[in-house]
């Protein structure tokens, strides 16, 4: 399979950034709506959370048919759901307790789980979701193919929990998988593996702020192929990809 070609969208400011994703998903939720009846969506967590905070607004908030959105997990930390460093809380906080998508098509991970269990779990979820048509496949892999997956980066390149050091990256087979040595604590972590996540119709890569800068240089600029690539530079779906990037981001290019 070829590498998708991006398309790179760059604004002056963040909140400019946050407006177009607002369109962008608006506009993919229509679609996907009219073509399959729903639309997946897969969530990471960081700064993008704060970046949908439009589509919570209007026109954007009034505009969805939130009944056939279904929310996943692009990574989690293996704590509780209230922990201060679950994703979901943070995407709950933030995004899903200001939109009215059904507590049913919001599919956290499993709690009280080792990292181990924890990703098992998920991917058989993720493969019961797949059998009985909930979730669609990709001819080309076999692999769950979801409708969007929103997307960022770490300043040094990662991707959901996916480390330059990390062997995971590498993994071919698995679905979701696990890591119990992140950089940044907590420790504990399980995430979509890259044939899963590159699998997707449309992925949105949102990068915004100056930290990000060095990294966004290397995935973008003239000497991108060089070197031993950065996880970031693996996201490469059988549709289409995305970037969204503020001026801070593009600063080194």
């Amino acid at each position: 399979m070829a590498p998708s070609t991006p398309n790179i969208q760059t604004f002056e400011t963040e909140d400019q950034v946050a407006i177009a994703l607002a369109v962008y998903i608006l506009h993919l939720s229509a679609k996907f709506i009219a073509a399959n009846g729903s639309f997946s969506v897969v969530l990471s967590g960081g700064s993008l959370i704060d970046t949908l905070r439009k589509l919570t607004e209007p026109p954007y908030v009034d505009s969805i048919d939130w009944s056939k959105w279904s929310i996943f997990f692009l990574d989690e930390r293996v704590v509780p759901l209230d922990h201060p460093d679950s994703n979901y809380k943070l995407a709950y906080d933030g995004f899903l307790s200001k939109v009215p998508i059904p507590e049913s098509n919001i599919y956290p991970i499993k709690e009280r789980l080792s990292p181990e269990e924890a990703a098992d779990e998920y991917e058989q979820r993720l493969k019961d979701l797949v059998a009985n048509k909930k979730l669609r496949t990709s001819e080309i892999t076999g692999f769950a193919k979801f409708d969007l997956m929103l997307v960022g980066m770490g300043p040094e390149g990662h991707v959901a929990s996916l480390f330059c050091w990390h062997f995971q990256r590498f993994e071919k087979i698995k679905w979701v998988t696990f890591i119990t040595d992140s950089p940044k604590p907590p420790s504990n972590r399980i995430t979509f593996t890259f044939p899963l996540i590159n699998s997707a119709s449309e992925i949105a890569m949102v990068v915004t702020g100056e930290d990000a800068a060095d990294a966004v240089k290397v995935a973008l600029g003239p000497h991108a192929s060089y070197g031993f690539p950065l996880p970031v530079q693996k996201v490469s779906p059988e549709g289409g990809l995305t970037w969204f990037l503020d001026k801070a981001a593009i600063s080194e290019l």
